[in-house]
């Protein structure tokens, strides 16, 4: 009796010890309400620095250059919530609107070509899920192989030539805006499509053994979790809308050639893991993902309009991804340390990061201060 009445006295007593430090970590692990911040930190310095940012009409039209990033983060979500990776959403985007476009320029009806390249897309996803699940290989290691495979395909397809003249039917899907405002179609589509994957995720069976894949695959195994299934399912989804980011992309353009996408693998990666999905696994939101992707946006945006290269835009971008990444490990250093010391030693390392990161930026602002003056008077 003795030592149950002590326990909870104990209990209480190692939780008012480790409160302040469960707060701190808190803190350092909320990245949507940090995502959040700096959305509004942005939208004010670009408002400032430019009179065309907070243009409706540009920021209709930029927010229609990232829709297909955003259409393939939603199964890559899934994917690194499981601990896995997909480097060939771009090049199997390539690849179905290449097939696309070789059928259209054969004279076959714009939507069954655009059917056929949604089924060859799922395919090239079949593939990879099957060498993933069943085979069990590295995603790593496939996705780097069909990275290669489906971009090569894509050339086999239309070579060094483009296929043109979509009808305008087809072009809306990239071009139009839903009836007479200025929401672009397919910021629309993704819209729709980021409630159902944000739903799956977060209030349904499978999100949760998403989750607990990531956490400890071989822990969900032995709890009955369909590992292999849920697996193959994500990796045919990622192809999918891969193929379907394709078509809209090609809309967009009014035109596919078989480079199309090519690059944008990085930056779907980029905003997953920057809106705080973990790389390892078992971690992340929808939402924090979704604020990930309208701030790199807005920042591509606002540097653009300053005049800022695409080299340093990247920069940008990429050290926003390293911090995305060092702050969680560094709150989970924190909670593993035992002294003041340490934990003091650590807080000043990440300051450290933060002012690098903003001087960087800084200076890049500074830089353009002479062409500002030009543009703007």
């Amino acid at each position: 009796m003795t030592s149950q009445t002590e326990s909870p006295k104990l209990g209480a007593s190692s939780i008012s010890e480790h409160a302040p430090r469960r707060s701190l970590i808190d803190l350092l692990k909320n990245w949507e309400l940090l995502l959040f911040v700096l959305i509004v930190g942005v939208v004010l310095v670009n408002s400032n620095l430019s009179p065309y940012f907070l243009n409706a009409q540009n920021l209709s039209r930029t927010s229609s250059d990232f829709m297909e990033i955003g259409l393939m983060m939603l199964p890559m979500v899934f994917i690194v919530i499981t601990g896995n990776i997909d480097l060939s959403v771009a090049s199997n985007m390539g690849m179905s609107a290449s097939f696309m476009g070789l059928l259209h320029n054969m004279g076959v009806n714009i939507w069954l070509a655009a059917l056929a390249g949604l089924a060859l897309g799922t395919l090239g996803g079949v593939l990879n899920g099957y060498l993933i699940s069943k085979v069990k290989l590295p995603s790593l290691v496939v996705t780097l192989g069909t990275y290669a495979f489906f971009r090569g395909i894509a050339y086999g397809f239309l070579g060094d030539q483009a296929a043109r003249n979509y009808p305008s039917a087809f072009t809306f899907l990239g071009q139009g805006r839903v009836g007479d405002s200025l929401i672009p179609v397919s910021a629309a589509i993704f819209i729709g499509m980021a409630i159902i994957f944000g739903l799956v995720l977060h209030c349904t069976k499978f999100g949760r053994q998403l989750y607990a894949i990531g956490n400890n695959e071989n822990a969900a195994r032995y709890s009955g979790v369909p590992i292999g299934k849920i697996k193959f399912l994500i990796f045919v989804l990622s192809g999918l809308i891969s193929a379907f980011a394709g078509l809209v992309l090609a809309a967009r353009f009014g035109s596919t050639r078989p480079d199309n996408g090519t690059g944008l693998e990085l930056a779907v990666i980029t905003a997953t893991v920057l809106g705080g999905v973990d790389i390892n696994g078992g971690k992340g939101t929808m939402y924090g993902a979704i604020l990930s992707l309208l701030l790199i946006g807005l920042l591509r945006f606002g540097m653009g309009l300053l005049n800022i290269q695409s080299q340093v835009q990247s920069t940008v971008i990429g050290l926003l991804l390293i911090i995305s990444i060092f702050l969680p490990h560094i709150g989970q250093q924190i909670a593993q340390s035992k002294t003041s010391r340490f934990r003091w030693k650590t807080l000043l390392i990440v300051l450290g990061v933060l002012v690098i990161f903003a001087a960087f930026i800084a200076f890049f602002i500074w830089s353009r201060i002479p062409v500002l003056q030009d543009i703007y008077g």
